[in-house]
């Protein structure tokens, strides 16, 4: 089976067509296909139909020329021809029989001398022949040559009187007639087979061009994304292929949505806080200002307002500071093997303090030493960070227990409190940046709202969880769960 010119012409045009087009790789495959399902089975039937047809002409011919000589050599052997006898009639017939099929007759005597040759060539000569060879055996033999385009045929030539094989007869016949009928036959499945190239061709556009819409649509539904969000999301239900991308883009779609609103949600919340301290001092300046011969101890309390706003100022820069290099360093882990226990001992030790100043009461409980593969750093923040959390949003003469535990795979560290606790709804924000549960006492609270969310961030680049229960009034509970082997 080959590919045939007018087929590479129409593979070739193809090809050019949908060069320079967008879907090129889908249109060319979905293209190629469709000639590979139309035209090459037709292909592959045209070769089989040739070649039987072929092959049925050639053992027609065969059986046809074989009961021919039979006849003559019946007629010789009657007629004693190879011992010598000559016979006009023989020799006409056999003269005959060559000019009907276009062939050589060869009579061959018990010497393998050739006594009759139709072309009148080799009269004489001796023949060495497989073929002869078994046919004075009494087996006659056929071949066809396809290359050569001849059938060759040895009958024997049994004598009257002896019943023994006296000599053979070889013919060969040229099969140009066939081969002729061939090239017609073949002429016609070419054209056939051009016309049916066409029509794929034709059919195979018209249905990829059904087939690339739904993912046109949706290209221009994502080439809309970059000029800004539309109201409505992405509904392609042509095919399973095309709902199942629609779900993933509507899903991307709505997660960039969120982010972008996170993201301008954070720009406010950022604008706000930073504004909040400046406008403070800003008052207290002023009203330092307007006034003349202000009195030492007023000063000296408004000055001491501008440092505490100036401090605040400094913590929410410091945070987002922070919160940006932990973005930029996620990548950077300096992994080492370290001490939990004395980690957890030294961050409570500094902020026993803290606490003491409020009345509240910093419980440690370790259930077994714990080493792990860890940033030291990053994950003394996260602690430190959900400790001061709890000091921050608890009651006087309140207590703070700590916990830490490991199995053969995690340690876990838990931190709970006695303090004014965070309602179910609540829960799911605590760990967005400058999120506040108790919005009307953050300033006397204090913090920058950002600390949970730098204790999250550290916590997830060491592979690890943090979940919160919590009920109003009864306090909050965080959990810890981090792998003790780190995975990069």
């Amino acid at each position: 089976m080959y590919i045939q010119s007018g087929e590479l012409v129409i593979i070739l045009g193809i090809n050019r067509y949908f060069k320079k087009s967008i879907f090129k790789s889908l249109r060319f495959q979905l293209i190629i296909l469709m000639i590979l399902i139309g035209v090459v089975p037709v292909s592959i039937v045209k070769t089989v139909i040739l070649k039987s047809y072929e092959k049925r002409a050639v053992e027609v011919r065969t059986a046809e020329i074989q009961n021919q000589c039979t006849i003559l050599c019946d007629q010789l052997g009657d007629l004693r021809y190879l011992q010598g006898e000559p016979s006009e009639v023989m020799k006409a017939e056999l003269d005959q029989l060559s000019g009907i099929y276009d062939g050589r007759v060869l009579l061959i005597d018990h010497e393998f001398r050739i006594i009759e040759d139709t072309y009148g060539m080799d009269i004489g000569k001796t023949i060495v022949s497989g073929d002869v060879f078994r046919c004075f055996s009494g087996e006659g033999t056929s071949q066809y040559d396809d290359r050569n385009q001849y059938i060759e045929i040895t009958t024997p030539v049994i004598g009257a009187e002896t019943d023994r094989t006296e000599g053979v007869m070889l013919i060969s016949v040229s099969t140009d007639t066939i081969a002729d009928g061939m090239n017609i036959l073949e002429g016609k499945a070419r054209m056939i087979q051009s016309m049916l190239g066409v029509i794929v061709f034709i059919l195979a556009c018209v249905i990829m061009q059904r087939t690339v819409k739904p993912f046109q649509r949706i290209t221009q539904s994502i080439e809309a994304v970059t000029e800004g969000y539309e109201d409505d999301y992405l509904h392609e239900n042509a095919y399973m292929e095309t709902v199942q991308l629609s779900e993933a883009f509507n899903k991307m779609l709505g997660r960039w949505k969120v982010l972008d609103d996170s993201r301008q949600e954070f720009v406010s919340n950022v604008s706000h806080e930073l504004k909040t301290p400046l406008t403070s001092m800003k008052v207290l300046a002023d009203s330092l200002l307007s006034q003349e011969g202000v009195p030492l101890e007023l000063y000296q309390e408004f000055m001491q307002d501008l440092s505490e706003e100036i401090e605040r100022e400094n913590q929410i820069i410091n945070d987002l500071l922070t919160l940006v290099k932990m973005d930029k360093t996620a990548d950077v882990m300096n992994i080492q093997t370290e001490n939990i226990n004395d980690m957890v001992e030294k961050i409570l030790k500094r902020l026993r303090p803290i606490a003491a100043e409020r009345n509240i009461e910093v419980v440690y409980e370790s259930f077994r030493p714990v080493s792990a593969e860890v940033d030291e750093m990053k994950l003394s923040l996260a602690i430190t960070n959900l400790v001061e959390n709890a000091i921050k949003y608890n009651k006087e003469n309140g207590w703070v227990h700590v916990s830490l535990n490991a199995d053969h795979k995690f340690l876990y560290i838990e931190v709970a409190d006695s303090g004014i606790g965070i309602a179910k709804e609540e829960t799911e924000h605590i760990f967005e940046r400058f999120y506040r549960v108790d919005k009307s006492h953050s300033k006397e609270i204090g913090g920058t709202g950002l600390g949970l969310s730098i204790a999250r961030n550290a916590i997830v680049l060491h592979r690890g969880a943090v979940k919160v229960y919590s009920q109003p009034g009864e306090g909050t509970t965080f959990t810890v769960r981090i792998p003790l082997i780190y995975v990069a």
